[in-house]
């Protein structure tokens, strides 16, 4: 039984979250190797003076990351995952989805926005307003590190981040770094994301999704060389990636020099229990993660990040800089001074709590008119996908649903998603009350 000395600071509190986190950079740095059997959690509980609850939830949280594994009669034991370190510096040289994915624009952190904003046209030196790093300020590359690495679990240091316009603009340029690519897909996903990534050279082939993510055997079998995921909370189906699924991907990523980009779509709404660390914390060498404030914050902001391993990271800092110079500064200090005070966390743990009323009364009236409907995909996310028998037209459903002012759009499935994140609770169960049965 491993002894496995743990640092707590109880007066910080989220004694759960600093469990998973001393845990997860043990697995990490190889102090608790595979194979590793972790105390009971009730020993471990007694050892470190907490609540029972507080250790199951953190090996709860660890076995949904991939970390560990837990089996009735053997325990808890470090997963057979190899972690790997990320590339160093001396190897060097979700946008996607229409209406039923959209934040609530209204609620826009105007004032918190424009005090950052404020600051940062009060305190710039003037040179800071020339031609940057195409990469991203350092300033900003610092902070969205530093957030990552706390919040997602990443394995992020500045010199992997790169700034960029969004996820749809990081993906064009990962695509165009790795040369022509023969690059697997969620089937089914968004067709936003089809002709960018044609039109930046890859082959695509769509790998099907099942309730515990992307079908890593058939993915090995397509010869793919690459993969775009939303693990965090696919779209349409909502599904969040399996522990196991993660093993088996990383697993094939190693064996074929594949490269996982992993799109984090979604990732800052989990309402049933913390975020699931993002797979780039499990094998940086293998995965780029990308990220945006398109869904915490709005679209129309257009700015988010890259990481990546540091060759990659340096070469798509090179294509930054010859196709459009960076991101504009002034934005980019605004958002780092934002995310440096906390005005950030604030705002999504404010938008968590609505959001996650927001869903409740939907998931609510849609079980009360619709009992025959089955709600998928709920744990995380602005968006529900809902099964419908298979004598109903899904198109006439959604069709009633955005006449009665819903954000929807049919699946094949039968099944239709719908968003609820614009609109709030009252508004949702009485849209919901119009429709009828098609």
């Amino acid at each position: 039984m491993a002894d496995l000395h743990l640092s707590l600071d109880r007066q910080a509190g989220g004694l759960a979250r600093q469990v998973a986190g001393e845990l997860r950079e043990a697995v990490r740095t190889g102090r608790l190797p595979a194979g590793t059997r972790l105390p009971a959690s009730r020993d471990l509980a007694r050892d470190l003076a907490v609540s029972r609850g507080v250790v199951v939830e953190a090996y709860e949280q660890l076995v949904a990351e991939g970390f560990l594994e837990s089996r009735i009669g053997a325990g808890t034991t470090v997963a057979a995952v190899a972690i790997e370190e990320p590339a160093s510096p001396a190897d060097a040289a979700g946008d996607f989805g229409g209406r039923p994915t959209s934040p609530d624009l209204g609620a826009f952190p105007r004032q918190a926005w424009s005090a950052s904003y404020r600051h940062v046209l009060a305190t710039l030196p003037h040179d800071a307003l020339d031609y940057g790093d195409p990469g991203g300020v350092p300033e900003l590359r610092g902070e969205l590190a530093a957030y990552l690495r706390r919040v997602r679990a990443a394995r992020a240091e500045p010199e992997n981040v790169v700034v960029v316009t969004g996820v749809a603009q990081g993906l064009s340029l990962v695509v165009q770094a790795l040369g022509p690519l023969r690059l697997a897909t969620e089937l089914p996903t968004s067709e936003r994301q089809t002709p960018l990534l044609r039109r930046a050279g890859a082959e695509l082939v769509g790998i099907p999704v099942d309730d515990e993510g992307i079908d890593v055997a058939e993915l090995a079998r397509s010869g793919a060389r690459g993969v775009l995921l939303t693990p965090a909370h696919h779209y349409p189906t909502g599904v969040v990636l399996s522990p196991r699924r993660r093993a088996e991907l990383i697993s094939w990523a190693a064996r074929t020099g594949a490269t996982i980009l992993e799109d984090d779509y979604d990732a800052e709404f989990r309402f049933d229990r913390e975020p699931v660390g993002c797979l780039q914390g499990l094998a940086p060498g293998r995965v780029v993660l990308a990220g945006s404030v398109s869904k915490a914050l709005a679209p129309g902001l257009r700015l988010g990040w890259l990481v990546a391993p540091a060759s990659l990271a340096a070469e798509l800092r090179k294509f930054r800089g010859e196709f459009d110079l960076g991101s504009p500064v002034l934005d980019q200090y605004t958002l780092a001074h934002f995310i440096a005070t906390g005005a950030y966390d604030r705002h999504l743990r404010r938008m968590r709590r609505e959001y996650r009323a927001r869903r409740d009364a939907l998931v609510g009236a849609l079980a009360e008119r619709f009992p025959e409907v089955k709600v998928c995909g709920i744990s995380a996310g602005l968006h529900l996908f809902a099964e419908l028998p298979p004598e109903w037209d899904a198109r006439a459903f959604a069709a009633q649903a955005v006449a009665a002012g819903l954000a929807a759009e049919p699946v094949d499935g039968p099944a239709v998603v719908i968003g609820f994140a614009r609109w709030p609770g009252h508004r949702l169960a009485a849209a919901v009350r119009e429709m009828r049965s098609p």
